[in-house]
């Protein structure tokens, strides 16, 4: 069996591996993860993934959804989860939906709704997060462009 300079390839991926965004990373896009991941660095833009940390220097603008949300730094959007814990330091500006357990430590800055949801809702999964798009439900570019008209020719 031939290996390659990053292990082998036949080698599957587990659902406890995490994801660290550090201090020094700003990502702008949506992110999807069947695992864990932490963040220290800045996100705009929304977030799916097994479990999140945002610790106390992480930034997310744009909701997050996930079994396990942590937050300890700053969120501006919705939090979907299981079980969400916002810590001493977390600060979530946006409404709050949890399924089986919410806890806020003294000193959490919440300002939007909580709402206990449906115990039985599916939790996420790696076939969802990684599901492609049809071509056909994304439209096509040309067609989104204003039609460009000459003003001088008008007046």
């Amino acid at each position: 069996m031939k290996k390659n300079m990053f292990g082998d390839k036949k080698k599957k991926l587990t659902d406890s591996e995490r994801s660290l965004i550090s201090e020094t990373v700003s990502i702008e896009g949506t992110i999807n993860s069947s695992g864990a991941i932490d963040v220290a660095g800045l996100i705009k833009g929304p977030v799916f993934s097994k479990e999140i940390i945002i610790r106390e220097t992480g930034s997310i603008t744009g909701s997050i959804e996930g079994d396990h949300v942590e937050i300890h730094g700053h969120l501006d959007g919705k939090v979907s989860g299981q079980d969400i814990v916002i810590g001493s330091t977390g600060t979530v500006k946006g409404d709050i939906e949890f399924g089986n357990n919410l806890r806020t430590e003294n000193g959490a800055d919440i300002d939007g709704y909580i709402k206990k949801t449906n115990k039985n809702k599916p939790t996420l999964t790696g076939d969802f997060l990684f599901k492609k798009k049809d071509k056909k439900d994304q439209p096509d570019n040309q067609e989104d462009r204003p039609e460009v008209v000459n003003k001088e020719a008008l007046a």
